[in-house]
Parts: structure tokens; C-alpha cells; sequence
């Protein structure tokens, strides 16, 4: 057994955003003595194969329409050769290391302990860490507090037969060569991004899904316009999919074989993705020793306040059981935490509030999504209660191009409620979506009514004007 050697006021397992975050403001504001387990690269999935990677594989998907569209602007050139996949795969993991090096620097300024490791908890206050994953070489740290913020990994289909063939999308960022034809299996927003970076850059993308819409947890308005978007700029959805076995064939291609609306069918593919759900990264953490409670997705249960059932053991991020697996959502959270354990009374109740929390799925075209959809508010408010303003519209941009129908149209929706039209849902699809919805964030966290939309002078002539001129 090992020698406890190592004592802390904050012991933090996971170097992602949420971990990093927590540390440093425990250490940097408050002075608590901190020590920090990952077991794989420092910033976790957003920094190595989630946000960072993504948003900029988005970027030069944007860019090659861009090209597209550049004709219609006056411009003629041609094209030397194709997408160097290859070269900018290079550069984009460049980058991830050179975020790993700065989260590893920022730890050393700050004084923060990091040991690069594999965490197994002993009990609810200790824990043996395998250095470099070497179980012979252990260290036992003992802390006041434990925060357990190890994020999740994607899952792989284990009831389809040959199912390992396929990649999650932690596999996208390591494929060296553009596939020629993708299959991707889900309908989430990860299926939904990845769908729409490699079909603008030229390769052949079907999409598998369990019913007939993306994004089944969006106002339906973002459904339905995603999914004609979608078909229109050439990908194939197979609706109402289940997938039945994966054989290779050789030479890198794999058969699919599945069933859809149109019955049972195969194809061919030189990359299957699987994109249908993550799960918590707790096999190795043992909180079996802890008796920390798991709900039925075997995620971490935790109150408002990030604490599990163990009363020095907290969880944040995607192991835990709030039901938001985004970055920002993870940071804000282990921020407040450690005001509220180690920033004294005026702290005391520091949490995250969970209502109205901004999201944006980089699909193309842009989605922005904040408070309640449409159905959800009938269901807590009730239809008399509700008023909905929509508005569907084409972005100057498309105005001189040659062929309308090129244009990728906006649509946006606010939902109101009661008789001061307070704001409690605003969606919207079309470019620059992303960009434009923290403004409107910081407005419906306010408690912005539709009155208040009314009073911004608008801003002219640009996409965001529409979403104060509704009538």
C-alpha cells in the first residue's frame, strides 16, 4: 500500500477546462495548497480533441465555401490543388501542444502541483495516483477537499457486430488523409459538426439517425431548418436508421450494413464515425471506496453546489449529473466552487445557475441557442401565456450572387411569455449565429423583455438587426 507522502487543501483529478479552471482560482485568489492528476494531455477534451481542434477544422471548412462563393463577388482564380488535409492536420496539432505547454507553464506560476497520473480514490479523503500510469510507482495524496472533474470519452455501439472499425470523433482528429466518403452515426451536435466539416470540404457524408430530425433537444425551428439545409448542400440522411453489422472489405473501406426508411440496405465507406453519446471516464477512479453515488447514466449526482453524497468529494464537467457537457459550463462551475471552498462567508453560496445557459453548434450554417424552446415553454407556462415571434430572411450577403437559390437563409425565433413578453427563448440558425448570441445572452440572463428588444436601436445593415425588429 502506499506511503502517504503528499497533503493538500484541494486535490484536483482531470486537467480539463473545469479542473484547470478550479485550481488555479484556488491557488492564485485563496492560496490553498493544490495538487493536480491527468492522466493523458493537459486541457482535456476541448484543447486536444473537442473545442480548439474543432473550431478551427470549422474555419477552413468556412473558408473553402468562401471560395465558393467568391465568384459571385467578382473574383476569378482557380483552385492549384486540393485541400492539403495532410498539412493542415500538422498545424492544427501544433497548436494543441503548444496549448498543452501553456497549461503546464500556468501551473508552475501558480504553484499548483501537477502529476501527470492515473488518480484511484482509497477512501474519501485519499487517493493513490500511478504516476505515468506505472501502478508500481504510486503516490498517496491526502486532501481536504477532492474535486473529481475527469470529463468523459465517446462511446462505440457495443450490440453492433464489428463496431470497432468505426472511429469516435477523438478518431477524427488523428485521420492523416481526407476520407473520400464518411458515414456518421448520430444526430447529436457533435454528428451535426463533424457532418458539416467534412461534407464542405468535399467529402461524400451520409448521416445515420434514429428518427427523422438533428438536434432533438433544439426548438423545432432549428430542427427543420438544419435538416433542409443539410439535404440541400448535399449530405444523405438516412432517417429512421439502425445499424446492423460493419465488415471490411480491404484497402481501408469498410460495409455497412443498416436499416432505414427505406428498408435494409448497404454501402461503402472508407470512414465510419460513430457519434452517439459519451461516457463518464470513472472506471479507474475506484468510488467503489467512496460509496459516491452514480444515478442511471452512471454519471456523479450532485446538487446545486457541485457536492456529491460524500461530504468533501465534489463533481463538476461531464462526469456529473447537471446535464450540460460544455467547457464554459464546466469552467463557471469549478470557479464558483472554489470561491465557495476556500473564499470564506462571502462565498458561502457561490454555485452556478444552470437556467439559460448559451449554447452554439458550429454546423453550416451556425446554430444559437439560449432558454426555453418553443414546446417547453408551452409545457411550464401554458399556450395562452406564450407569444412567439419568428422571422426567416436572406443575409445581404447572398444579395449579389448569381444564383439566389445559393443563399443560405436565417431564421430566428423569441419566445415570450406573460404580459410583460418576458424573453425566455431566442434560437437562431444562419451565419455569424455563434458570434452574435453572447450579446443576446447577457440580455436574457437579465431578464430582457420583448419590450426591450423593441428599444435597441438597431444595427444596420446586419443579421442581428432582425432579432430587435420583429413585429
Amino acid at each position: 500500500m502506499a506511503q502517504i507522502v503528499k497533503e493538500c487543501d484541494y486535490l484536483v483529478i482531470g486537467g480539463g477546462s473545469g479542473g484547470l479552471a478550479s485550481a488555479r482560482r484556488a491557488s492564485n485568489l485563496y492560496r490553498a495548497k493544490t495538487i493536480l492528476v491527468e492522466a493523458k494531455r493537459l486541457g482535456g477534451t476541448c484543447v486536444n480533441v473537442g473545442c480548439v481542434p474543432k473550431k478551427v477544422t470549422w474555419h477552413a471548412a468556412s473558408i473553402h465555401e468562401t471560395l465558393k462563393d467568391a465568384k459571385n463577388y467578382g473574383f476569378s482564380f482557380k483552385e492549384t490543388k486540393a485541400f492539403d488535409w495532410q498539412g493542415f492536420v500538422a498545424k492544427r496539432a501544433a497548436l494543441v501542444k503548444r496549448l498543452n505547454t501553456i497549461h503546464e507553464e500556468h501551473l508552475n506560476d501558480e504553484s499548483i502541483e501537477y502529476l501527470h497520473g492515473t488518480a484511484s480514490l482509497v477512501g474519501h479523503q485519499t487517493v493513490n495516483v500511478a504516476l505515468d500510469g506505472d501502478e508500481f510507482n504510486l503516490v498517496a495524496v491526502k486532501a481536504k477537499h477532492i474535486l473529481i472533474a475527469v470529463g468523459g470519452h465517446p462511446s462505440i455501439p457495443s450490440d453492433i457486430e464489428g463496431s470497432e472499425l468505426g472511429i469516435t470523433s477523438d478518431g477524427f482528429f488523428e485521420l492523416q488523409k481526407q476520407p473520400k466518403k464518411v458515414a456518421i452515426v448520430g444526430a447529436g451536435y457533435i454528428a451535426v459538426e463533424l457532418a458539416g466539416m467534412f461534407n464542405a470540404l468535399g467529402t461524400e457524408t451520409h448521416m445515420f439517425i434514429r428518427h427523422d430530425q438533428f438536434l432533438r433537444s433544439f426548438d423545432p425551428m432549428i430542427q427543420d431548418q438544419l435538416m433542409i439545409q443539410y439535404e440541400r448542400c448535399g449530405i444523405v440522411v438516412h432517417k429512421q436508421s439502425s445499424q446492423v453489422k460493419v465488415e471490411d472489405i480491404g484497402n481501408g473501406w469498410k460495409k455497412l450494413y443498416y436499416k432505414d426508411s427505406d428498408g435494409e440496405s448497404t454501402d461503402e465507406f472508407d470512414c465510419i464515425l460513430w457519434a452517439v453519446g459519451r461516457t463518464p471516464e470513472l472506471s479507474r477512479l475506484h468510488l467503489d471506496a467512496t460509496n459516491v453515488q452514480l444515478d442511471d447514466k452512471s454519471r456523479i449526482k450532485t446538487d446545486k453546489y457541485q457536492n456529491t453524497n460524500v461530504h468533501n468529494i465534489q463533481a463538476l464537467g461531464d462526469v456529473c449529473d447537471r446535464g450540460f457537457e460544455l467547457t464554459p459550463v464546466a469552467i463557471a462551475a469549478g470557479r464558483r466552487l472554489a470561491d465557495r471552498l476556500f473564499g470564506g462567508d462571502r462565498h458561502a453560496d457561490a454555485h452556478l445557475e444552470y437556467d439559460s445557459i448559451p449554447s452554439v453548434v458550429f454546423s453550416h450554417p451556425e446554430i444559437g441557442s439560449i432558454g426555453l424552446t418553443e414546446p417547453a415553454a408551452r409545457k411550464q407556462y401554458g399556450d395562452s401565456n406564450i407569444k412567439i415571434y419568428n422571422t426567416s430572411f436572406s443575409s445581404l450577403y447572398y444579395s449579389v450572387f448569381d444564383n439566389r437559390q445559393d443563399a443560405i437563409p436565417c431564421s430566428y425565433k423569441l419566445v415570450c411569455v406573460g404580459q410583460d413578453e418576458k424573453v425566455v427563448g431566442l434560437h437562431i440558425i444562419g451565419p455569424g449565429s455563434s458570434e452574435m448570441l453572447q450579446g443576446f445572452g447577457v440580455a436574457l440572463k437579465m431578464g430582457a423583455t420583448k419590450a426591450d428588444f423593441d428599444r435597441c436601436v438597431a444595427i444596420h445593415p446586419t443579421n442581428a438587426e432582425e432579432l430587435v425588429t420583429m413585429k
